[in-house]
């Protein structure tokens, strides 16, 4: 592929938020995660899983348990903007009309703070954690890009959903999410009903800053 075409691929991926009933096949389902797994990870710990969720009821399940959410916090919200906020929040749901699901985890990395003795200033070892926990969202973070971009390849329609994480405890209980991993996106997968047209983006000279 050559760097343009590339840049072509990138351009015309969209975020899919409406599709068709019928569900993506399994092995398609695979080759969106035999992509993912590509991913630069830091140290190659590859700090990523995926549950795919298929049954009609989990996901209708995963969105009821969002949608408490998005209720118990439009209570906490200035009535001026409540209205807004639940539009908003409308968004954190829109994974319940997908017939697949795909859930990456992440776990932080623990090389480093493993090393170090209990006389490290408190400071570098906070630095150290931090660092440790962000490794691990930043890499599955890249295999959630290779995921999407496949997904697109294929002709399938996706898009990577953070706002249901403010039901993160209910959606970990409901999927069997082992203490030591955290969520980090949800993916609604399956045959576009729609065609987004593209959104405005900043030019890169806009957000570069050159050093000197």
């Amino acid at each position: 592929m050559t760097p343009d075409a590339l840049l072509d691929l990138l351009r015309a991926r969209r975020s899919v938020r409406r599709f068709r009933p019928e569900p993506p096949p399994r092995d398609l389902l695979e080759r969106l995660v035999e992509a993912a797994v590509t991913a630069p990870s830091a140290s190659n710990k590859q700090p990523w899983r995926f549950v795919i969720v298929t049954d009609r009821p989990r996901i209708e399940a995963l969105a009821a348990a969002v949608r408490e959410a998005v209720e118990r916090i439009a209570g906490h919200v200035d009535p001026s903007a409540v209205d807004a906020f639940r539009a908003y929040g409308d968004y954190f749901t829109r994974f319940e009309a997908a017939p697949a699901l795909i859930v990456a985890l992440h776990r932080g990395l623990t090389i480093l703070s493993n090393l170090v003795d209990d006389a490290l200033d408190p400071a570098d070892r906070a630095r150290i954690e931090a660092m440790e926990r962000q490794s691990g969202l930043i890499g599955t973070a890249l295999a959630l890009e290779n995921l999407l971009l496949m997904a697109h390849a294929l002709g399938l329609g996706a898009s990577g959903m953070t706002g249901p994480l403010v039901a993160d405890d209910r959606l970990r209980a409901l999927l069997d999410v082992p203490p030591s991993w955290n969520i980090t996106a949800l993916v609604p997968v399956g045959w576009p009903a729609e065609a987004p047209g593209p959104t405005a983006r900043k030019p890169a000279a806009s957000v570069i800053r050159w050093v000197p």
